[in-house]
Parts: C-alpha cells; sequence; structure tokens
C-alpha cells in the first residue's frame, strides 16, 4: 500500500467511526427529524386545502351573479312598485345601478369590487349591501347558534346511549323518531308548530309568538325574556330537523369502538360501565362526530332561510327572501355568497382541523 492512500483510508475510516458513533451525519431532506417532515406534510395538507376553498369561493362568486340573473322580471320595474314613469326615469335608474351596462361589464365590475368586500348597494333599500348583511348577522347568529349548541349536545348524548343499549327498545325507538323528523321538511314543521303552538288547535292554546323576534315594547331584562319567548318555536323546528344526523353518526361511530381491546381492559379492570363509556369510549368515537359539527355549523347558517321565512325572523333568511322577490341583484348575489361561503369555510376548516386530531389524516 503506498504512503499516499494512508490518510485517505484513515480519513475515510474516521468518517466512518464519526458517523457509527453518533457524530453529526450529512445534511440532506433524509436528515429531517420525524417531527418536521410531519409539520411539513400537515403544512402541505392544509395548504392544499386552503387553495381549493379559495378557488370555491372565487366559483360562488361567479356563480351567484350569472345565476339571479336568469329569475324573471326587471329589477327596476319591481321597484317602481306599479306607478306610472316615464322612460327617462326608468333610464335614470338603470344609469345608476350599472344596469345599462354590457353584461361582461358588470361582471368584471361586481368581481373587482366583490374581491375588496364591496358588494354594491342594495336596490330596494339604497344602502350598501355589507350594512344590511351586518344588521341582520346577529339575529341568524343567535338563532342559528342557539339551535347549533342545543342539537349538538343532544345528539351526541342519544347517539352514545343508543350505541350502548344497541338493539334495545329505546334505541330502535330513539333512531325511528330522529329518522322520521330528518326527513321532515323544515318549513311544514315549522307551519305545523305555528297552527299547534302559536295560533292553538282544539284545547291546545296558542303560547308562543307567531313570528318576529320581539314583541317591541319591553325593555332590559323582560325584552331578553320576550326575545327568548320568540325563539322557542324557530329553534325547536332547527332542533329537530337537524339533530337526527349528530345522533346517527355519533352512534355508527361509537358502535364501531365497542369491540375495542382498550375497553375490554377497562373493564377487566373493574371499571364501571358507565364510566367506561364516558372515559373510554365516547372520547375515541368523537372524531368523526367533531368534523361533521363543523360542517353543520355551516350548512345550518345556509339552512336557516326557509325557518327564518316562516317565522318572519329578522336574519339573513329573511332578508334573502326580501331580495329575492325584487329581485334585488346585489343583495341577492351578496347574501347567496355568505351561507355558500360558510358551508366552504365550514368544511375546510374540518379538513385542516382533522390532521390535528387523528395524525393518520393528512401525512
Amino acid at each position: 500500500m503506498s504512503s499516499e492512500s494512508t490518510p485517505a483510508l484513515l480519513k475515510g475510516a474516521a468518517g466512518v467511526e464519526s458517523t457509527a458513533s453518533g457524530g453529526p451525519a450529512p445534511a440532506g431532506p433524509s436528515a429531517r427529524s420525524p417531527r418536521s417532515r410531519s409539520t411539513a406534510a400537515y403544512a402541505r395538507y392544509a395548504a392544499g386545502k386552503l387553495a381549493g376553498a379559495a378557488v370555491s369561493l372565487f366559483a360562488v362568486l361567479v356563480t351567484s351573479f350569472f345565476l339571479f340573473r336568469l329569475i324573471p322580471g326587471d329589477p327596476v320595474k319591481q321597484m317602481t312598485g306599479g306607478r306610472q314613469v316615464s322612460t327617462e326615469q326608468i333610464a335614470a335608474m338603470r344609469r345608476e345601478f350599472g344596469l345599462d351596462l354590457p353584461l361582461w361589464q358588470q361582471f368584471t365590475q361586481y368581481c373587482g369590487k366583490a374581491l375588496t368586500g364591496d358588494f354594491g348597494t342594495s336596490y330596494q333599500f339604497r344602502a350598501p349591501v355589507v350594512d344590511k348583511i351586518a344588521e341582520a348577522l346577529p339575529a341568524t347568529l343567535l338563532l342559528t347558534g342557539t339551535a347549533f349548541v342545543i342539537y349538538t349536545l343532544l345528539g351526541i348524548w342519544l347517539g352514545a346511549r343508543s350505541a350502548w343499549r344497541n338493539g334495545s327498545a329505546g334505541d330502535r325507538a330513539n333512531t325511528a323518531f330522529a329518522l322520521t323528523l330528518y326527513s321532515v321538511p323544515s318549513f311544514w314543521l315549522g307551519l305545523l308548530l305555528i297552527i299547534t303552538l302559536s295560533v292553538g288547535i282544539g284545547p291546545i292554546p296558542g303560547i308562543f309568538p307567531t313570528g318576529g323576534m320581539e314583541s317591541g315594547n319591553t325593555e332590559g331584562i323582560d325584552r331578553v325574556l320576550d326575545i327568548a319567548h320568540h325563539l322557542v318555536l324557530p329553534v325547536v323546528t332547527l332542533v329537530a330537523v337537524e339533530y337526527a344526523r349528530t345522533l346517527l353518526v355519533m352512534r355508527s361511530s361509537l358502535l364501531d369502538e365497542m369491540g375495542s381491546d382498550y375497553l375490554t381492559t377497562a373493564r377487566a379492570k373493574g371499571l364501571r360501565d358507565d364510566l367506561v363509556r364516558r372515559k373510554h369510549a365516547v372520547p375515541n368515537a368523537m372524531l368523526p362526530t367533531v368534523t361533521l359539527l363543523f360542517v353543520n355549523l355551516g350548512t345550518t347558517v345556509a339552512g336557516a332561510i326557509l325557518v327564518e321565512t316562516v317565522f318572519s325572523w329578522p336574519g339573513l333568511g329573511g332578508l334573502f327572501y326580501q331580495a329575492l322577490s325584487v329581485p334585488d341583484l346585489p343583495l341577492v348575489q351578496a347574501l347567496f355568497f355568505v351561507f355558500a361561503a360558510a358551508v366552504i369555510l365550514m368544511n375546510t376548516l374540518a379538513d385542516v382541523i382533522y390532521p390535528l386530531l387523528d395524525p393518520r389524516v393528512g401525512r
């Protein structure tokens, strides 16, 4: 062996020894820790979901512009209310609202302003659309938020109890009743409740108001109680229609957990059956239900249109019905976008959060 090769061999041996003894390894993608690789995978997953949501929102923005222009009727003539107006006045109103422009120009202006948060001016209210939505939003959030909390808790509780007593008479009755209510149209159920509990039928007196959010002549705690009184029937309608979905998903998830080894181990340790269900089975069965809760939150906001219309609730649903009857194109377009955006954003939020609860997703 030559003398020149000796340093090279020693250097190679030293490198092998350094690596074997836990010294610094060569830098590169394969040298990253499992945690950094997992974080990078989650970041790519979340970015993909957010990009998909952005594309969906833009598609909704475009759809809302063209969809409501298929509605028969002339907004300007509807706003005149059948009064005799001259051709010059009608032309002036068309110029005021930009309806005299070519369709492509209306579309580009609409998209440009909407991307900055400006949805135009309402035809019938002569006020910025964003302001009208902001006025009606608290009433919708009060109604849908109250209903969401109630039907979520009710669905989880009844779903868990039904699954734990799978096949019992209570389970069958619970599931059948929930499915029956879930298949009932919300507007029909609302009208039925108004007839029986507001107007009164036979021996049943009218207990609740037929519509509206408040009587308008109360203050302080009396006003709070008055709003709560008006809130009962709309909330009952939403809860009755929506709680079945949570119940069925919770029941199915818990049934999948019933035969797991960790439950057998918990019982073998002498834990009470109720404790095994609450402390061990239900938390593990909650993962699909948590995802559903986000989806439900978005669909409840969008699905409150019929309920708010039936009960004359002054929220976004009632405002949408008013705008559609004109048609008030800027207001209809903006509300359609809000309802669709609520569903899209809640679905995206569920997709982004789920991998944090179950690391097997999105890796």
